[in-house]
């Protein structure tokens, strides 16, 4: 097997329409570019975090810490990290920076949950041809 994928980083520009009247990007925003880079690290990885027929991947839980503001036109990074891989949920550190500088941390955890016609979501194991694409970075790692 291939080497697992424990992080991802996009570069990315802000856009017009994400930022608020007073020129900043509003703060819903900052959950998308972790998605995007989400999606990168899955991609990276060989596999799809796209909801199927009898699994899919919700958010169950996300956070971010703002610290400097992004506006119009800037161009940062979103590096997303793996920080903890557990039997039916995985955990991500991501960091936005802007020239070298924290612009938000955040943390999400995706759970995955099994699918079925008329019976609610529940919580299930990941299945090992995705989870055995990835690994967590260690603790120290984390940080920019």
């Amino acid at each position: 097997m291939s080497t697992r994928v424990s992080e991802a980083t996009i570069r990315r520009q802000v856009r017009f329409y994400e930022c608020d009247a007073a020129g900043i990007v509003h703060f819903s925003w900052f959950f998308r570019y972790m998605e995007e880079a989400e999606y990168a690290l899955w991609r990276s990885a060989g596999v799809s975090n796209a909801p199927r027929k009898d699994l899919a991947f919700p958010r169950v839980a996300a956070s971010f810490d703002f610290r400097h503001p992004l506006r119009y036109e800037d161009e940062f990074d979103a590096r997303i990290q793996i920080v903890e891989i557990r039997t039916k949920t995985i955990s991500y550190s991501c960091h936005l920076t802007l020239a070298g500088k924290v612009a938000a941390t955040g943390t999400m955890t995706v759970a995955c949950v099994h699918l079925e016609p008329g019976q609610p979501m529940r919580a299930t194991p990941f299945p090992d041809a995705i989870v055995d694409r990835f690994e967590a970075v260690p603790a120290t790692d984390s940080q920019p």
